[in-house]
């Protein structure tokens, strides 16, 4: 099976973690930028990685070729604090795209994962909802001019991309942890149903707050209504209400529970001070594993138990 772009970016990591070229304290922007960066269709933070990593994003375009495709000079090298951190270039097999995986930083001093702000951390994700998450569609701009003649078809922006979230824990002390990991450890169950069950948890508390009874029969005409409003991308929206002088949006934030934390107390298999490649378990998986361990015969695999979402392919250096 061909590589996939996590799968990938452990490889070059873990090889430069051997070497001794970076280590598990080195900024996760780094580890990215410096081991990726010609895979890369989408950087948010241009400014650093060309100050501080050397990284020129748009080496291979000029500006007037950037600005006859959409792109301002002043956003060149900036940061534009969107949704996700890194996008990979997408390839095609046959007719079918491939990678053109995103991953998202997560950094953080203590035991947790930082939180997920504006948006629920998935598997997958389409470009044409990471503009909603936005409110804007600078990122597929950038990644379309990135992408060349792959962009130019139509799927491209409803193409479902696999989300993957490079996570470290207790940052700068001994008990250290970096993951890159599946989207699915986090979406244990469809996001469309978390939506509305939300909304349904915020009907509850105002009725309890308000000391409101309402019957059992009302309540699953209430469920059955609130059962339909499933689409991220409405809810991520501006909306014009009428005779208001501003239009709300809601912006979605997560945070993750103790059994979704792979760095957490339930998954002691993840050790401290080790740097991990974690998927859910896949006959594809199970192939990926004899590549990895021939490229990096010292990784251990082992499989860790996800109470809400099966098994997972854990590969440990």
């Amino acid at each position: 099976m061909p590589i996939i772009d996590a799968a990938r970016l452990f490889i070059r990591l873990a090889t430069n973690l051997k070497k001794g070229t970076i280590n598990l304290h080195s900024p996760l922007e780094e580890f990215v930028i410096r081991k990726c960066g010609d895979d890369l269709a989408y950087i948010d933070n241009r400014k650093d990685a060309k100050q501080i990593y050397g990284f020129d994003f748009w080496s291979n375009l000029s500006v007037d070729q950037l600005k006859n495709q959409g792109i301002e000079k002043r956003i060149l090298y900036s940061e534009s604090q969107q949704f996700p951190d890194f996008l990979f270039k997408v390839k095609k097999h046959g007719e079918r795209y491939i990678d053109g995986s995103l991953i998202e930083l997560k950094d953080s001093k203590g035991g947790n994962i930082a939180s997920f702000n504006s948006t629920i951390p998935t598997k997958y994700k389409s470009l044409e909802e990471i503009d909603v998450i936005n409110g804007n569609n600078l990122v597929s701009r950038i990644a379309k001019v990135m992408d060349g003649e792959l962009a130019l078809d139509e799927r491209y922006f409803k193409f479902e991309r696999r989300c993957f979230y490079l996570v470290r824990t207790h940052k700068g002390s001994k008990k250290v942890k970096v993951s890159i990991v599946d989207g699915s450890f986090f979406e244990t169950i469809p996001k469309e149903h978390l939506f509305y069950q939300m909304f349904l948890n915020v009907l509850r508390a105002h009725l309890k707050k308000e000391k409101i009874e309402i019957s059992q029969d009302t309540l699953e005409k209430v469920k059955k209504t609130l059962s339909h409003i499933t689409d991220q991308t409405i809810i991520a929206k501006s909306q014009i209400i009428e005779g208001a002088s501003v239009r709300p949006r809601l912006r979605i934030m997560a945070e993750v529970h103790s059994e979704g934390n792979p760095h957490g107390k339930f998954y002691p298999e993840i050790t401290e001070s080790s740097f991990n490649l974690i998927l859910q378990a896949s006959p594809q998986v199970k192939k990926l594993e004899k590549e990895l361990l021939t490229l990096i015969p010292e990784i251990e695999v082992f499989s860790i138990f996800h109470k809400r979402n099966g098994e997972h392919r854990v590969f440990q250096l």
